[in-house]
């Protein structure tokens, strides 16, 4: 079977690869789409995420679509849960050791959905329903990222929210807080190609050229993962709000001016992935409003254009590769 192989810094290739073979509990989904992540870009570009190294050949990718053998349309939840603990018992997302597909944390590496085919547990399917296209379908992962980010804000509904970062990431943050019944919802971002992308429903705003107002928003969803975004969500979100980082920071001391968190009482709040709410999220995914966030395709054969055009935040938003 076909697939996507990145053995190292700057090493993208297909290759040919052994069709899995199914064991107990486990399905093979033949898959259709799959999404391109910063994580996966990061493998591609550093060799690495942070402290995860690739040490051996990794196919990249855990936002996908494909079908059964029989025909039904599916997506997947892409991690398998590590060791309960104690107080964390609602949260596996939280638990210590597990994986996630496309992965090098694991050792071996958790391989990814970026081949023809994709061995999964079957508690990791989802079903898609009825009138969701499959390319559509590949949003599931990084949409359930904006829901549960939504939900560690405690909810957005009647609030006024600002995404901060209008990556693939946040696009679909700000059209999940719409779904979810917030009063306004405002993206920001530092460049113009993909704010001129997003919907329409949005209200736009290029931060170099426009200052947003002190004390303007409920909710600050910072999507971007910089230290300045943060410290400009501090200021922004009103008395008593709640700011849910979203985009990873690196992992050093950063400058923050967290002055505001105090004299505000705001809330600084973290989020990591998601729980169940890809379950909302193939749901969520029947509106054709997500189309938007989706702007390049290309096959398989053609992964490193494909990861390069993705690269690129100013030309490029959601970019899929078809298998």
């Amino acid at each position: 079977m076909r697939a996507a192989v990145i053995s190292g810094k700057g090493l993208l290739a297909t290759a040919d690869l052994p069709t899995p073979v199914v064991g107990p509990d486990e399905v093979l989904i033949r898959v259709a789409y799959v999404g391109i992540c910063g994580s996966d870009l990061h493998y591609y570009q550093d060799g690495a995420v942070g402290a995860f190294e690739v040490r051996e050949p990794l196919v990249p990718g855990h936002e996908m679509s494909g079908t059964l053998a029989d025909g039904t349309a599916v997506t997947v939840h892409p991690a398998t849960f590590g060791q309960c603990c104690a107080g964390l018992e609602e949260h596996p997302h939280l638990w210590p050791g597990g994986a996630y597909l496309g992965s090098a944390s694991t050792s071996p590496h958790t391989q990814g959905a970026m081949q023809e085919f994709l061995l999964v547990r079957k508690d990791q399917v989802r079903v898609l329903p009825d009138g969701v296209p499959l390319r559509r379908a590949a949003l599931a992962e990084p949409l359930s990222v904006g829901l549960h980010a939504i939900n560690v804000a405690g909810g957005v509904a009647g609030k006024d929210v600002l995404v901060s970062g209008a990556g693939p990431i946040g696009q679909l943050a700000a059209l999940a807080a719409l779904r979810e019944g917030a009063a306004s919802v405002t993206l920001s971002d530092v460049v113009d190609g993909p704010l001129e992308r997003a919907y329409a429903g949005l209200t736009r705003v290029n931060t170099r050229a426009v200052r947003l107002g002190d004390e303007s928003f409920d909710v600050v969803l910072e999507c971007a993962g910089v230290a300045v975004a943060t410290s400009d969500a501090l200021r922004v979100v009103r008395r008593r709000g709640v700011v849910v980082q979203v985009g990873m920071l690196p992992n050093v001391e950063v400058g923050v001016n967290v002055a505001p968190l105090v004299a505000k009482e705001v809330q600084l709040r973290g989020t990591f992935r998601f729980r169940d709410e890809v379950d909302r999220a193939v749901e969520m995914l029947r509106d054709p409003i997500f189309d938007t966030v989706i702007t390049h395709e290309f096959a398989v054969d053609d992964v490193v254009e494909a990861f390069d055009t993705a690269a690129d935040s100013q030309v490029s938003g959601k970019v899929v590769v078809a298998l």
